[in-house]
């Protein structure tokens, strides 16, 4: 099985300037992937990835030998995941089914997986303690939670540094942290409301990152220009991640959450 640095780690001269926004989330995930398997004694987990659309995660996660189902209610996202899979030559290790997380049972089993990844869904949802209390429910004894979702600092900070001051008010008092009427995001949180959430469906929060706390704000051209700036950035994001001062200002947060054996 390959190690979770050789799938999703390292800075290294070929990988794309875009790593930057998803580097956190994959040291994360696979320290936490790692862990799960050596207490459950083995190579080889279950993974259901929600909202997983065409594999961005499940492919790497199915690359370091575990099996994963992803679910979306996309058609044309699980024909691309197929495809992807299969270049990767993992198609025997992912699945795709139809569906969504408020009707997560009509898919797969309760239960029945060590990890679920819920990256970018809660945004979406009617009801977000709900979908956060399903992905608790298809979780194994002493399984985790990989939570995602937009911050609502993030958006705040990125509209007055556009020069959008009215719209970054309206973010900060609008109840779902949606800045106007064409805002592309439904909802927004804080790192406060999140940890709530997973709280409340009886997970341990292990860890609270901010993702994407400069990757967003510094212009392309400094770090495509100066030699090994990509590598530096990538360091001070890791290093600021981790750190509450930084959740207030991240464009995405990112909670580890851990169910009682």
């Amino acid at each position: 099985m390959s190690e979770p640095s050789a799938v999703f780690g390292g800075e290294t001269p070929s990988r794309p300037r875009g790593s930057l926004r998803t580097a956190v989330v994959w040291e994360v995930l696979g320290g936490a992937l790692r862990r799960r398997a050596e207490a459950a004694g083995t190579d080889v987990l279950d993974v259901l990835d929600t909202g997983g659309g065409t594999g961005n995660f499940a492919v790497p996660v199915a690359r370091l030998g575990h099996r994963v189902t992803v679910v979306d209610p996309s058609p044309n996202a699980l024909f691309a995941l197929e495809r992807r899979a299969a270049e990767a030559g993992v198609a025997d290790r992912v699945r795709g089914v139809q569906g969504d997380i408020h009707g997560l049972f009509d898919v797969v089993e309760r239960g029945g997986f060590d990890a679920v990844l819920c990256h970018g869904v809660l945004e979406y949802v009617d009801d977000p303690a709900e979908g956060i209390r399903n992905a608790v429910a298809a979780l194994r004894p002493a399984g985790a939670l990989s939570l995602l979702a937009a911050g609502l600092g993030g958006a705040v900070l990125a509209r007055a540094l556009a020069g959008h001051f009215t719209e970054a008010r309206q973010a900060l008092s609008d109840p779902a942290g949606r800045w106007g009427e064409g805002d592309p995001v439904p909802r927004r949180f804080t790192a406060e409301q999140l940890t709530e959430l997973v709280g409340a469906a009886g997970l341990r929060v292990g860890a609270v990152h901010g993702v994407r706390v400069f990757a967003d704000l510094v212009p392309g051209s400094l770090v495509d220009t100066q030699p090994g700036a990509l590598d530096a950035l990538l360091k001070l994001e890791t290093e600021a991640a981790a750190l509450p001062a930084f959740h207030a200002v991240a464009t995405q947060l990112h909670v580890l959450g851990e169910k009682p054996s």
